[in-house]
């Protein structure tokens, strides 16, 4: 789907995927966790339950050198600092001593920023090659600080200047003076803040921040306005979820014993999500081991007993109540709706999909509209086929000359010149189809509506030239179900137009009965048409991806721009080559360009107009079939 160009350009604004996936696999060999996925938000913070880190907003629109190395800052900082030096169990004791403080929200950020210091320190030691990401990551929050130091002052937020005040101090040294007229201890604050350099450990940290917030808390009246940190805010909520029954001996609580570092808590949540991917049964214990049950309230069956009462489970796959089934009536064959669950990508845990054979509409405008689509595509079949079928032969008639063995070549001169003579060749053994498949995927989201005509053309040339190279090949159309998706289900259909089981029938047809729908999760249709094209012998496998804009779907628009370049460079890895190609009723912007570059690298091909979509088919084609050939 097109996004709207907004009135206000930074709205707009998206992250170089491919930077973001280099950051991502940097954090996953730094945390030796192949599981960790990075986002990027406000504030630098772990999600143990999403499995995600993510980097800092902060460091946007800056020159590239600065924006790269404040980002590996905050990869270094999450992946080898915080990931396994912070103490989970002082940071939890540490909160709830002071939950219900006036200078709750001071406190805790405190102490991050003393942790923030310490790790910087502990991860130069064990990689020195941090060291540059970190001293520009130094320089530009120093420069941050000093400018909220005075801006925070002028507005009397004391809490907020204290917090600046120390960062300085942290970072320049205890000799820094201070401009500020403070109504407190400065220079004793200072002094402490300054031990901060010889803490070994969390704890050692807790500390400092505490005895720093006995001196100010009787001074300060009002809490931090603003928010530095927010690195340890998901930690307690995740901790608190797994909890057992006292009385339980320590057998029977199984693996569950207090985490101590953010290592522990994100494989723990990645080991529950993997073996349990929905609520399947809830228990009184939410995490049942080898428990025993005593049979006391034990009841003897009774066959003859009548039924009383009937329920319905709400498992992942009990979706029929939500998903209509006058949705799935455009089916020519009975669908069967099946989950996405892990297989497809984390983005696509809650998607529920069908494949529907699109039914062939074959009244008259049709049948009309068939014939004169292929009256006026057929001189491009004609000369296409043609020259293909050229290459093929002059391929099949080329020699292998020079060969120790085969047929004796009429040039028998290199038995007397060469002191290694090889006057033998052998021809070519014609090949009697293309070894290749190809897949079409087809946007079938609203936003297609307006250039649909032009887009079941280029379709039908495509299948038409691919029929008479007796090259196999499949199309779908793809789309979500925006009316039915929610939080829990996002139900998608493939709507199938040509099959790799239809061999060289001619679905022209079904190609003109399609239909726009809702939305386009792309991510999810890439790794679907994948899987299938890897299920078929052929040496060549190309993947066409027929679309008008960005994937956009239900909780879908911030990460999948990410999740389909994600899904194109895994093609792209098992031997699948992935090929855009942008219909639009006008000539892209370069934002647009851009964007389609992001997503699918340098194999993304564009029209001026919609007239121009059949003759951009025929070219990326022409260019793939030639790579076959040879």
């Amino acid at each position: 789907m097109v996004k709207l160009n907004r009135f206000i350009q930074f709205n707009d604004e998206t992250i170089d995927v491919n930077m973001l996936l280099l950051y991502e696999r940097l954090g996953r060999a730094l945390a030796e966790a192949e599981f960790l996925e990075l986002t990027e938000r406000k504030l630098f913070e772990f999600q143990p339950k999403e499995g995600t880190i993510s980097i800092s907003v902060f460091w946007r629109h800056r020159s590239e050198e600065v924006t790269h190395a404040g980002r590996l800052s905050d990869v270094y900082l999450l992946t080898a600092g915080f990931w396994k030096h912070f103490s989970v169990p002082v940071w939890i004791r540490f909160r709830n001593t002071y939950n219900n403080h006036p200078l709750q929200k001071f406190a805790e950020e405190l102490l991050l920023m003393f942790e923030e210091f310490r790790l910087i320190d502990v991860v130069e030691k064990e990689r020195p090659g941090t060291a540059k990401a970190f001293f520009i990551r130094r320089q530009l929050m120093l420069k941050f600080h000093q400018d909220r130091l005075l801006s925070n002052t002028n507005k009397s937020f004391w809490a907020d200047a204290l917090l600046n005040q120390l960062y300085i101090t942290l970072h320049e040294g205890f000799v820094t003076e201070t401009q500020v007229d403070w109504n407190l201890p400065i220079s004793q604050i200072m002094m402490i803040a300054a031990y901060a350099t010889d803490a070994k450990s969390t704890e050692d940290v807790a500390e400092l921040a505490e005895r720093i917030l006995f001196m100010v808390e009787e001074i300060i009246e009002n809490d931090l306005i603003h928010q530095y940190y927010a690195v340890g805010d998901a930690l307690p909520e995740e901790i608190a979820a797994f909890h057992y029954h006292e009385g339980m001996i320590d057998a029977e609580q199984g693996e569950d014993i207090p985490k101590e570092t953010i290592e522990e808590i994100f494989r723990t949540w990645h080991r529950e999500s993997e073996s349990e991917s929905g609520v399947h049964l809830e228990y009184e214990l939410e995490h049942g081991r080898a428990g025993r049950g005593d049979g006391d309230n034990s009841t003897e069956g009774n066959e003859n007993a009548e039924i009383q009462e009937t329920g319905i489970g709400q498992s992942e796959g009990n979706v029929s109540s939500k998903w209509s089934d006058v949705e799935r009536s455009h089916s020519g064959k009975k669908s069967k709706r099946k989950t996405a669950g892990h297989d497809f990508g984390k983005e696509h845990v809650n998607v529920v999909y069908e494949e529907q054979a699109v039914q062939a509409d074959r009244d008259d405008v049709n049948l009309t509209k068939l014939l004169t689509c292929r009256e006026e595509q057929k001189p491009h079949v004609r000369s296409f086929t043609e020259e293909m079928r050229k290459r093929i032969e002059l391929k099949a008639d080329a020699k292998r000359n020079r060969l120790m063995k085969g047929r004796l070549s009429s040039k028998l001169t290199t038995l007397l010149v060469d002191e290694s003579p090889r006057p033998f060749y052998r021809k070519n053994v014609p090949s009697e189809k293309l070894d290749a498949v190809f897949g079409l995927l087809v946007d079938g989201s609203a936003s297609m509506m307006d250039k649909l005509d032009e887009t079941k053309k280029a379709v039908l040339l495509f299948h038409d030239v691919l029929r008479e190279l007796s090259v196999q090949h499949e199309i779908s159309s793809y789309y979500e179900d925006a009316n039915y998706a929610s939080k829990d289900m996002q139900p998608n259909v493939f709507g199938l137009m040509h099959t790799f089981d239809d061999q060289r029938k001619d679905d022209g047809l079904t190609i003109l009965s399609f239909e726009t729908n809702e939305d386009n999760r792309d991510g999810f249709a890439i790794r679907w048409m994948t899987r299938r094209l890897l299920g078929r012998p052929e040496k060549h496998k190309f993947l066409l991806v027929f679309s008008d804009g960005e994937p956009s779907a239900f909780g879908y628009d911030r990460n999948g721009i990410l999740d389909t370049r994600e899904s194109v460079l895994e093609a792209e890895k098992k031997g699948v080559s992935v090929i855009h190609l942008f219909l639009s009723s006008e000539e892209p912007t370069d934002d647009q360009r851009a964007l389609f570059s992001m997503m699918f690298g340098n194999k993304s091909a564009a029209s001026k107009s919609v007239e121009q979509f059949a003759d951009q088919t025929l070219r990326i084609l022409r260019k793939l079939l030639a790579i076959v050939v040879g």
